[in-house]
């Protein structure tokens, strides 16, 4: 065994933030067939645990078939081989329908409504830690992954850390879990770079060490997210209109498609156009201009629904001799979406399960739908819902084009 493999061993064995006599257990891996969890694999079988591993079969190919491959059957031949080279007993789990009820529901509940779902978040609480943690019931004592996340134990209970990897990090994915689910969970490779994975993939001619991480939404594979979409809520024409003038730019096909910040895929010239803005009752998609949509950028938003980890911080900030803000906020940092970018905020608890959030600088892209996290130094707390904006501003109808109330009213003078 090479120095380097070793050191990446002990490091899992002996995680660096503190030392512990490691305790041999029963644990089920999710093995999805990439190298993450492959070598998350090898490191807890190394590490002396009993170890079996599961594949969850969660693709809609049946259904969608005609759209495309699903590659499930490639990454079970890829769970399939590393678990043969490891010597590790795999299994097929097959969780479609509660996959379609718990996340595709959702997703598209959301997008009936102008939201922008993120259906990871839910996949992980409602499925990965959520069905398929009952369904094994008590025997396994902890469920492992390949996820870049840090899980440490302190007096309280779990604290989900995130992962020294920026890029990696998949905390913003992980933060709906229970305090219960993180205390069950476990990260072999959460402490590892990327770079690191990769090599130790290689070091231990793992099968899956070269090839390429998966991309996008967990479930469609290599098909399209708009085919996806359009199979279930079908198209609808509308028109595409510029915020300011109220001037009509092009059609789309369906508010559904589109996103709040995306820049992509809208068809127009003379760009680049943001999505600023949807109205479902019209189907009406408003974009902004670059020059303009930077001015359109917003530092303020509410959030709904929190889920926090392991309680409340205005209820624990007592513990950590709170810094605060004025009237009760709290300082704390967040990602408005899955990447390495941090943004400092305060956050204050409003009326019901609502929260208000001031970023130091603003973000063109808060959507409806998503999700802020919430993070104190490297811990993260949880997660909330961004709210609908209540303060709405709906183009002016004295500025809409005869072309755009042409589009809104098929009865209208063609010009």
């Amino acid at each position: 065994m090479t120095n380097f493999v070793q050191s990446a061993f002990l490091e899992y064995i002996i995680p660096p933030w503190h030392y512990q006599v490691v305790i041999t257990m029963r644990i089920a891996m999710l093995l999805s067939g990439g190298v993450d969890s492959s070598v998350a694999l090898a490191l807890a079988r190394r590490a002396g645990h009993t170890i079996s591993a599961f594949y969850l079969k969660i693709w809609l190919e049946d259904e969608l078939s005609y759209l495309g491959s699903c590659p499930w059957e490639e990454d079970l031949a890829y769970a399939r081989a590393v678990c043969e080279h490891l010597s590790v007993p795999l299994e097929v789990v097959s969780l479609q329908r509660d996959y379609y009820e718990r996340v595709v529901e959702y997703a598209l509940a959301e997008l009936r409504r102008g939201r922008t779902p993120s259906p990871d978040i839910f996949c992980n609480q409602r499925i990965k830690f959520g069905v398929f943690a009952d369904q094994i019931g008590p025997e396994f004592e902890k469920i492992a992954s390949g996820h870049y996340a840090v899980i440490e134990e302190r007096e309280w209970g779990y604290a989900l850390r995130r992962s020294p990897d920026p890029v990696k990090d998949q905390t913003y994915f992980l933060s709906h879990l229970s305090q219960a689910q993180v205390a069950r969970a476990l990260f072999p490779i959460g402490s590892m770079q990327k770079a690191e994975v990769r090599r130790l993939a290689r070091e231990l001619e793992l099968p899956t060490s070269d090839r390429p991480d998966s991309q996008g939404i967990c479930f469609l594979g290599k098909i399209r997210y708009p085919d996806f979409v359009r199979h279930y809520l079908g198209e609808r024409s509308g028109p595409i209109v510029e915020l300011e003038s109220g001037r009509m730019l092009g059609i789309h096909h369906g508010y559904w498609f589109h996103t709040i910040g995306q820049r992509q895929g809208l068809g127009l010239g003379n760009g680049p156009w943001y999505v600023v803005r949807k109205d479902i009752e019209q189907n009406i998609v408003y974009v902004s201009h670059r020059v303009r949509g930077f001015e359109r950028a917003r530092s303020e938003f509410a959030v709904c629904e929190p889920n926090w980890i392991s309680g409340s911080p205005f209820i624990k900030r007592a513990s950590w001799n709170a810094e605060g803000a004025d009237g009760g906020a709290l300082r704390l940092d967040i990602k408005l979406r899955h990447g390495p970018e941090l943004h400092s905020s305060t956050v204050e608890s409003l009326s019901g399960d609502r929260l208000r959030i001031t970023m130091d600088l603003p973000d063109d892209g808060i959507a409806p739908g998503q999700f802020a996290v919430f993070y104190r130094g490297d811990v993260c707390l949880g997660g909330a819902r961004i709210a609908e904006d209540d303060s709405r501003e709906l183009a002016d109808h004295h500025h809409t084009d005869r072309s755009l109330r042409a589009a809104l009213d098929p009865a209208a003078p063609r010009l």
